[in-house]
């Protein structure tokens, strides 16, 4: 199997943290950036987006989410960050929805700058105060009430799915200095916890900590 990645994105940490920390080590991690559109990669994947998990037969899943399930389900060591218990598993289940349909459409707003997308000052204001005032209350008031992790005294794929894209709030350096100390806390927490994945962690901090574009300087 192939995981198609771009080594600095946040969506694809996650599956490349499950590759390296439980050892599956018959993946190959393959960078696919400036090659998302080609001919051969829109065969597999014709959304052409990253992450993308090639399987032998040459179809594919991709869907960051989708790909951590299915890498924890197939390895035997996978209930280490996927539990096996039904409940605790449908936990972890209801929080990466959250995190895709809740949390992170407030992010492209504050922090797509950084890829020279143009976007409203006005906009990352209103969507940071959703962040804060919702957002970050349900996660550190609900999901990680007395925890360490989300519903966890150990590290699950919901963590991977959240704390990595947290590092876009550095786009807006004031933005981030008003997040919360417990999610800060947090967001260090979990990518302690995968040392081997440190280099794609700090691909994205740099790129989000040097960015100096229209809006880097806003006030939340």
């Amino acid at each position: 199997m192939k995981l198609h990645i771009l080594p600095p994105s946040a969506n694809s940490h996650g599956c490349v943290a499950i590759i390296k920390s439980l050892g599956l080590e018959d993946i190959e991690i393959v960078n696919a950036y400036g090659k998302t559109r080609t001919e051969e990669f829109l065969e597999i994947n014709p959304c052409h987006v990253c992450p993308t998990l090639e399987f032998e037969d040459g179809t594919a899943i991709w869907e960051s989410n989708a790909i951590m399930r299915y890498l924890c389900r197939s390895a035997p060591n996978g209930s280490e960050l996927y539990p096996e218990d039904l409940q605790a598993a449908s936990k972890v289940d209801m929080v990466m929805d959250w995190r895709q349909t809740s949390m992170y459409p407030c992010i492209p707003s504050i922090a797509y700058g950084v890829f020279g997308m143009d976007q409203s000052d006005e906009e990352a204001k209103k969507q940071f105060k959703t962040l804060n005032e919702e957002h970050f209350k349900t996660l550190t008031e609900v999901f990680l009430k007395d925890r360490k992790f989300v519903y966890s005294d150990t590290v699950t794929i919901a963590d991977l799915s959240i704390a990595p894209c947290l590092t876009f709030l550095k786009v807006r350096s004031k933005f981030w200095d008003a997040v919360p100390q417990e999610v800060k806390d947090y967001h260090k927490r979990v990518l302690d916890a995968f040392p081997d994945t440190k280099e794609n962690f700090d691909m994205l901090d740099t790129m989000c900590t040097n960015y100096s574009g229209d809006g880097a300087d806003l006030s939340p």
